[in-house]
């Protein structure tokens, strides 16, 4: 979008815009130019739209009624409410990714509780709040149940620190709501009797995912719910705690699911019952995505097999699947686009997953045991290598092994050139070429050679500096990059900061990059959103020298041994704001 050939409105025949060139005005009102900008639902296309002229900043302002915040650090909840009087709906993230590892202490932030004191004040018509990594406690659960009549949606993934009594707020207070979407979160104490505080009128859930909490279920006041919803009902997701028997008779009430999460298939049917589930699913006939199924085996597969030509997802992430059992179900799955496992399925699991699914979108791979160093099994070069092979439409890879090689992940990206998103994590740290016991360079520098749309790239095994010359001359449509026990010296992070001009997100940790690789993003570091580095070579001087030089970026220590210049930064979180420094910060985080 050219700012000088746009046209501004009648109001003001020349204003500037952001770059200060003038525009010339328009003769459209005011309404006709809001009118047309309610069509655009991209938010980054909404931002380039804002910076035109002072018309076009106002009205984007006023028509703007989604918000996506990707850090809750990078702008104070003020500013927002000053510049966006007509939200409905908000998105907001929180904790950097590695908090999912155990690398954030507890207590660190990202408290959603200011954020909905704010909301409450300037959104009472807020319809849909949707958080990831955020600490949502019970107050804020009132808070929000209480404030907003027409509240419909509430998404709380890999969210931490509610109870049952947060939940019970949400059901008996947001009579409209259409989605509870509780996934991957940590909650305390939460048993199953929220459920029974939806009032006996209410059928509006659409959505319905409990899936990640550790509870038993008042299953009588679930059935009534889903019965009572059957019409509007189209993503059901329940815990462990649900048996097969129970799962059948959800079933019954909920005929138009798109998608299911199953509980547990541990227990013994009757043949009768069997044939009750297995009923139960081939009458679920627009279901396309299955998950949950923890304790499956073979022998319970035969009642899934009446809904698995619709299947598009399938995610056993919970579910132990041995090599024939998931070549046992693959071959009634024909039409699958995304498939997610652990590495139990082992290479005989893959290579059954290459014979039956030439539609294959996204494959990823989860260890069973990501700490157990000793554990032989899992999957290997060859698993990657025959996926590559049947699956050519491949283009999301998060992939968990002990062993790999240069030569089949050369192999297989020239298999499937269009990944966008490849996440090669080989568990040992330093971990070479399984065969050649060389680095793992070649590898790295096929993918992003041979693969131009690629966005996303975890890095691992035995590393040097030319992968990072390869990421940084060939990656030009880069945004995230994770890299672990990787590279020789500050040469490779500078390599991939220069060359890379999309970049958004570097996660870096135990690398030996110091003061002089972080110092040479100081022209990058405001374009991205945020860079995450920990047990590094980085000192507390070289923070500093950063924090002086680019004042709009807030630079956090973590303090693992004390804030004296020579001593190492062990967790170092940078990341730009217009807000300063976050005001919640407690005493073990240093904001310089």
């Amino acid at each position: 979008m050219d700012p000088d050939t746009k046209k501004c409105r009648e109001s003001k025949p020349h204003s500037s815009n952001s770059n200060g060139s003038k525009c010339s005005h328009s003769k459209f009102p005011d309404e006709a130019l809001e009118k047309v900008l309610s069509f655009i639902d991209s938010h980054k296309d909404r931002n380039t739209v804002s910076l035109v002229c002072k018309e076009w900043y106002n009205a984007e302002r006023w028509t703007r009624s989604n918000l996506f915040i990707g850090n809750c650090y990078s702008v104070s909840p003020e500013i927002v409410s000053r510049r966006f009087p007509r939200i409905k709906s908000v998105r907001i993230k929180g904790k950097p990714r590695f908090s999912d590892f155990n690398m954030l202490p507890r207590d660190w932030g990202a408290n959603v509780h200011a954020w909905l004191v704010m909301f409450a004040e300037v959104y009472p018509f807020l319809e849909e709040l949707r958080l990831k990594r955020m600490t949502v406690n019970d107050e804020s659960l009132e808070l929000l149940a209480k404030s907003f009549t027409g509240f419909k949606a509430l998404s709380l993934l890999s969210c931490d620190g509610f109870t049952d009594d947060g939940l019970k707020f949400v059901a008996t207070h947001c009579r409209n709501l259409t989605e509870l979407d509780i996934q991957d979160s940590v909650a305390v104490d939460v048993g199953g009797d929220w459920l029974t505080c939806f009032p006996e009128n209410f059928s509006s859930l659409e959505i319905l995912n409990f899936a990640s909490l550790n509870s038993e279920v008042n299953f009588e006041s679930l059935e009534k719910l889903v019965n009572r919803c059957k019409k509007t009902l189209r993503v059901l997701k329940v815990n462990e705690s649900i048996t097969l028997d129970q799962l059948q008779r959800l079933l019954v009430h909920a005929p138009n699911l798109v998608e299911l999460g199953t509980g547990s298939f541990m227990q013994e049917l009757t043949p009768r019952q069997y044939e009750d589930v297995g009923s139960a699913f081939s009458n679920c006939g627009k279901l396309r995505v299955l998950s949950g199924l923890w304790d499956a085996t073979d022998l319970h597969f035969s009642v899934l097999y009446g809904a698995c030509a619709r299947l598009t997802f399938l995610n056993f992430s919970e579910a132990v699947l041995q090599s024939g059992e998931l070549a046992k179900l693959l071959a009634h799955c024909p039409n699958l686009r995304r498939l997610w496992v652990i590495d139990t399925v082992q290479d005989k699991g893959l290579e059954a997953v290459g014979s039956n699914c030439p539609l294959l979108e996204e494959l990823r791979v989860f260890p069973l045991d990501p700490y157990d160093l000793d554990h032989q099994h899992g999957v290997t070069e060859q698993g990657l290598l025959a996926v590559s092979l049947g699956c050519p439409k491949l283009h999301y890879l998060l992939y968990f092994c002990r062993r790999m090689t240069n030569a089949a992940v050369i192999a297989a990206v020239k298999n499937c050139p269009n990944f966008t998103h490849f996440r090669l994590c080989i568990m040992n740290p330093g971990q070479p070429d399984h065969l050649t016991k060389s680095p793992m360079d070649a590898a790295f520098a096929a993918v992003v050679k041979t693969c131009p749309k690629l966005r996303r790239l975890s890095v691992s095994g035995l590393l040097t500096d030319k992968t990072f010359e390869s990421i940084g001359e060939y990656a030009k449509n880069l945004e995230t990059l994770s890299v672990a026990f990787a590279g020789s010296s500050d040469k490779a992070m500078v390599c991939v900061l220069r060359g890379c001009p999309k970049l958004r997100k570097l996660e870096i940790r135990d690398c030996p990059f110091g003061n002089a690789a972080l110092l040479s993003g100081v022209e990058k570091y405001e374009m991205m959103r945020s860079l995450w580095m920990s047990a590094c070579d980085v000192t507390m001087k070289g923070c500093r020298m950063l924090a002086r030089e680019m004042p709009r970026l807030n630079v956090e220590v973590i303090e693992d041994e004390g804030s004296d210049d020579g001593a190492k930064a062990g967790k170092v979180y940078v990341y730009r704001t217009v807000a300063g420094p976050r005001r919640d910060a407690p005493p073990f985080v240093l904001t310089l």
